[in-house]
């Protein structure tokens, strides 16, 4: 029932007047606009749904000013996008005396009142969420740097302070510890947006590309265990292959604050053949060689053509093949049998394309 529905809602959204009893929001539903009760109860709901959705319209006139209620109203319905244009028709015309159009209205309020407060505390949520990661960043960076909880403090006083730290430690190091910063001018608001929204699409690409190679690696260490010496390892394979598996994750942790840290010497590429680097991506696997394997083939200049789908196109000799008086035509061979045989029939030879047959 749609009254038991509206109660129910009421009761969520913390309405404590005269209709949250059956009886009363029916005879409420009853009197239409001409219903203080009634009204009163639009008037609650709009005045809610007013602050979450930022509406233009409002109910601010009584049973006593129908026309502007009216008016009131529809635009309220119209601005919320009311899929019930029957309803909003029927209070622009004042006909809007039946109980159940009525209560068609209260509960479409309710309903919206009750996404919107879902939406807000969606969003409350997820704000809250994105306050708490800074503040344990900035406590990161506190106690990083040997400087006082942040909890109390004016965050442009905690960052004075970490700045003043910062540069201490720079005067004490040794000249050349680090290079020059890759970006050295100031960005706008507009800049740092689009900075932002460029690193988006690249850390969805990166993420694409890593679940490719993560699955791969899947594959390739389960294709390990088919061989019969590897079928009786399974359970000691996978507790040395899993612990580092779990610590893969695809997502891309790379954010403003590697761009604001990263210097000059980024764009040197180091081989990965070097000399350095060999140093630590050496190890015992690199020393065994591969014994014989057989030959797959597969090089392009010991292959060969492949044999022609269809007989090369020759053209008719003249006196030679079939016709109406020739040996040619549907005659086949001799002592074959139907289309493979002397034309429709069996064998034949020729006369008219092959139809001298036997019969």
């Amino acid at each position: 029932m749609m009254e038991c529905d509206i109660l129910d809602s009421l009761e969520q959204l913390g309405y404590d007047g005269p209709l949250l009893e059956e009886e009363a929001l029916l005879r409420a539903a009853e009197g239409g606009l001409s219903s203080v009760e009634f009204v009163n109860l639009c008037r609650w709901l709009a005045s809610r749904l007013n602050p979450l959705c930022g509406l233009e319209e409002s109910i601010t006139s009584g049973p006593d000013n129908i026309d502007g209620l009216q008016v009131e109203m529809s635009g309220l319905l119209k601005e919320l996008h009311c899929p019930h244009e029957e309803t909003v028709s029927g209070i622009l015309k004042g006909s809007l005396s039946n109980p159940k159009d009525c209560l068609k209205f209260a509960l479409f309020l309710c309903s919206e009142l009750q996404a919107a407060q879902i939406l807000r505390s969606t969003q409350l949520f997820d704000k809250s969420q994105n306050e708490n990661q800074v503040f344990r960043d900035l406590q990161l960076i506190c106690e990083t740097l040997s400087l006082p909880e942040p909890g109390g403090q004016d965050a442009a006083g905690v960052f004075c302070q970490v700045q003043e730290k910062v540069e201490d430690i720079v005067k004490g190091l040794p000249s050349g510890s680090f290079g020059n910063p890759v970006l050295s001018k100031s960005l706008s608001v507009q800049q740092w947006r689009k900075l932002h929204s460029i690193n988006s699409d690249l850390s969805s690409e990166y993420e694409c590309r890593r679940r490719m190679l993560i699955k791969r690696l899947d594959v390739t260490v389960q294709s390990f265990g088919w061989s019969d010496r590897a079928k009786v390892r399974v359970d000691s394979m996978a507790r040395e292959y899993q612990p580092k598996r779990h610590s893969l994750r695809p997502q891309s942790t790379v954010d403003m604050a590697e761009l604001l840290a990263a210097r000059e010497d980024i764009c040197n590429v180091v081989k990965t053949s070097s000399g350095s680097m060999r140093e630590k991506t050496s190890c015992a696997v690199n020393k065994v060689l591969m014994g014989r394997v057989p030959d797959r083939g597969g090089r392009p200049s010991e292959m060969h053509a492949p044999a022609p789908e269809m007989p090369p196109w020759q053209e008719r000799k003249e006196g030679k093949g079939g016709g109406w008086d020739g040996r040619g035509g549907n005659r086949g061979r001799r002592s074959g049998e139907g289309w493979r045989g002397g034309g429709w029939n069996q064998g034949g030879r020729g006369g008219y394309g092959g139809y001298r047959g036997r019969y």
